[in-house]
């Protein structure tokens, strides 16, 4: 039944228990002593009253004291070691029922006895030599005060337990309450975030934390985490599918309405030859949108491997180059190149090789005609850095956090107009990534921008030195 109960039931009853048990123990134990100690102060009090009696009798064998004495709440008997009753006080009635206790004894004793009327005391036998006899001299007391006094302490112990019992559990439902109050919100937030991914309506706010060093405090600052990576994760989601359907339906719409406008009526061959044309780059810019988000797909899984081959990193950079010269001369943009250091370097040519180029296209694109792009490449201090500094349109420093996000679109400052938005950069900064590396940037609004590749060469130098790398001719 208890797998049924919540945990803050199964805590508090779990925390009674351990309470009451504790208690128990701790109130028997009180009786105990306190019982023990009783019965050792009646015991030590017993051989004070036997003392000077004793004395008396030793000093007088043929005295009858103990016959004449008659003091309330003390009975007194002499006894020899046969006990046989010698003499005993005149508030005896009957001689004292000894309820087994031998009177051959050498030490004094102590025990429980019973008077002629039924009435419990407490006895102690003290033997002692009277010339040539040995003798035993009993004396009693009642013990209906200290076994009040006991008794008493035992109820009081039951109330006092059930007392402390009782303050425990409000105690503990209190505080097993205000314990579990950061589970209890953690719950309800974590419900919040299932209905936001779930594009129900919902929220997400931080979890208050009280006690930031303990257990729980720990828990709620590393479920904020979680949450606001989740939050953000489910923002750049829906971010990105609204971004990738934006940039698929515009050349799926061209698409569509070149297809129609050609099934509308014949046409001349020419005109098919045009439509054809027009197919060709809706296609080509279909795949090179499928291939970034394929290639993004895989880096997010941790499945993006990279070939590592040796290779001269200054030709890869020089042959990207080359391929978009034809492109650069078509808007007067000039491409000043600094590549003479030969780099030897390990790693996946193809990835490079798309990586400058998504450098080489952005600077192009955003370059005004008549202007240069200037492409360095330096080893130094056992890294790579290959440069891609253009003198377009730049980026507005609240965007610049954002460039690498997946169809983010810019506003440039020289111009109402937004950039159009595209993986090129994102799909960079994966291929740096898996590489091992990072990308700096620096812009400036109508200036210009500046982008550094900075690669690892270490791993390059260590395998180039094994394997030498094959050279490439590089037409201009």
């Amino acid at each position: 039944m208890m797998k049924h109960r919540s945990l803050r039931f199964r805590m508090m009853v779990l925390f009674c228990t351990v309470v009451a048990v504790i208690l128990a123990a701790s109130y028997l134990g009180f009786w105990a002593l306190l019982a023990h100690e009783v019965s050792t102060q009646l015991n030590r009090q017993l051989q004070e009253t036997t003392r000077p009696i004793i004395a008396d009798l030793v000093a007088e064998p043929r005295s009858q004291d103990i016959n004449r004495m008659d003091i309330a709440g003390q009975f007194f008997e002499l006894l020899d070691r046969d006990g046989r009753v010698l003499q005993r006080s005149r508030n005896l009635e009957a001689p004292i029922d000894l309820k087994g206790i031998s009177t051959s004894i050498s030490q004094p004793t102590f025990g429980f006895a019973a008077l002629g009327t039924g009435e419990s005391v407490r006895l102690a036998l003290i033997p002692f030599q009277q010339g040539p006899r040995s003798l035993v001299l009993a004396v009693a007391i009642p013990t209906f005060g200290t076994n009040r006094v006991v008794d008493s302490f035992g109820g009081i112990a039951i109330f006092l337990f059930l007392v402390s019992l009782l303050a425990t559990a409000l105690i503990s439902t209190v505080y097993v309450g205000r314990s579990l109050a950061p589970i209890t919100a953690l719950t309800e937030h974590a419900a919040l975030m299932a209905n936001r991914v779930t594009n129900r309506e919902g929220f997400w706010r931080p979890l208050p934390i009280s006690s930031p060093h303990d257990e729980l405090g720990r828990l709620a600052e590393t479920f904020n985490r979680l949450l606001e990576s989740v939050d953000g994760a489910v923002r750049q989601l829906r971010q990105f599918v609204t971004d990738a359907s934006h940039e698929l339906r515009t050349p799926l719409s061209v698409l569509h309405g070149e297809t129609e406008l050609m099934l509308s009526k014949p046409r001349t061959v020419e005109e098919y030859r045009e439509t054809l044309c027009v197919f060709d780059d809706e296609f080509k810019k279909l795949t090179r949108i499928v291939e970034g988000l394929f290639t993004l797909s895989m880096a997010d899984a941790g499945q993006l491997h990279l070939v590592c081959d040796p290779l001269y990193i200054n030709e890869t950079l020089e042959e990207a180059c080359a391929l978009v010269t034809f492109r650069a001369r078509a808007k007067n943009i000039r491409i000043v190149r600094d590549l003479n250091q030969e780099i030897p370097y390990v790693g996946d040519e193809a990835f490079l090789h798309q990586l400058f180029l998504i450098f080489l296209d952005n600077a192009i694109k955003y370059s005004a005609s008549g202007t240069s792009v200037c492409v360095t490449l330096h080893n130094r201090d056992g890294e790579v850095r290959a440069s891609f500094a253009d003198q377009g349109v730049g980026i507005s420093s609240e965007h610049l956090p954002f460039i690498f996000e997946r169809f983010y679109r810019a506003a440039p400052a020289s111009s109402g107009e937004a950039q159009s938005g595209g993986l090129g950069l994102a799909i960079a900064q994966a291929i740096v990534r898996a590489q091992g590396g990072s990308i700096e940037c620096e812009s400036t609004p109508g200036v210009g921008s500046t982008f550094t590749v900075v690669l690892p060469l270490t791993q390059g130098y260590e395998s180039a030195s094994e394997v030498t790398p094959k050279r490439k001719l590089i037409l201009h």
